[in-house]
């Protein structure tokens, strides 16, 4: 059986510039999947780009320079001829941010159909991003300065200023104006992170605390310096009374929080551990 640093490791060792997105996100997918043979969804991300490609060599009499031109033909190719889209039938589904099964149903979750477009403009050489817009993962595309917006979980249709502040009301109430905050390019890594997110909350609302935890831990080994994500999987270590195991990895999120009041709390959490008990086999 591959281990999951065999599957995902490589992930945590590249610079974040090097990752790719829509082939990590399948990485992370393939863990769920054992046995299962990725070559032919690597070969559906290939055919995502070229059908991108084609679309834009028959457009040779069109200026693409803009974000609206490009997240337009993203959202024909896509959207239109291939048919991948919003689930809104079964939103909460896990397997909306499974992406293996996201490329088998061509339904998901704004962030996982966000990795797709991502990877595909980016493939043609434009500039694209996944956004931290709250709730609803928006994707900014176009030269720096004058980006658009789109929304793949609608077909990448453009959006306008009034429907993003629409979306942030929904979440924030009524003055929610944007602020930087909320359209602020997101890393690979994080994009990622929001996608194992999607998922873990999931897994625990639905009281798999055993799966939300196997995520926290896929977390940690494809984004080492995201401290949360050590935070949450010693949180669920401790609800499994693995205690050393949580000690460790509040030991690993101290290597990597630099702030000081979050340092404070994890000296803290290890106090009260080291005093309050040891591992389970420690306490019989």
């Amino acid at each position: 059986m591959t281990s999951l640093a065999e599957t995902i490791g490589y992930i945590g060792l590249l610079e974040d510039e090097d990752i790719e997105l829509d082939s990590a996100a399948l990485a992370l997918s393939s863990l769920d999947h054992e046995g299962r043979d990725i070559e032919p969804y690597l070969d559906q991300l290939r055919h995502i780009s070229e059908a991108v490609e084609a679309a834009c060599e028959q457009r040779l009499d069109e200026d693409l320079a803009s974000g609206e031109a490009q997240g337009a033909l993203l959202a024909e190719v896509i959207g239109e001829t291939l048919g991948f889209a919003g689930d809104r039938d079964s939103y909460d589904a896990p397997l909306n941010a499974d992406m293996i099964r996201v490329l088998d149903r061509r339904r998901g979750l704004p962030v996982s159909l966000s990795i797709l477009y991502v990877a595909a403009a980016r493939r043609m050489g434009w500039r694209s991003d996944a956004l931290n817009t709250p709730s609803h993962v928006l994707v900014s595309i176009g030269p720096e300065g004058a980006p658009a917006l789109i929304d793949p979980f609608n077909g990448g249709r453009l959006v306008t200023p009034e429907q993003l502040l629409a979306l942030l009301e929904q979440v924030s109430g009524a003055g929610g104006w944007p602020s930087e905050v909320h359209v602020a390019p997101m890393s690979n890594r994080m994009t990622l992170v929001r996608l194992l997110l999607n998922q873990a909350s999931r897994a625990e609302q639905a009281g798999d605390t055993i799966r939300a935890k196997a995520l926290y831990e896929r977390m940690t080994v494809m984004a080492p310096d995201h401290d949360a994500g050590w935070w949450e999987l010693a949180r669920l270590q401790l609800v499994h009374r693995e205690v050393d195991a949580a000690r460790a990895s509040l030991g690993a999120m101290l290597e990597v929080t630099r702030d000081t009041e979050r340092r404070a709390h994890i000296h803290a959490a290890l106090v009260q551990l080291t005093t309050g008990g040891g591992s389970k086999k420690q306490r019989r």
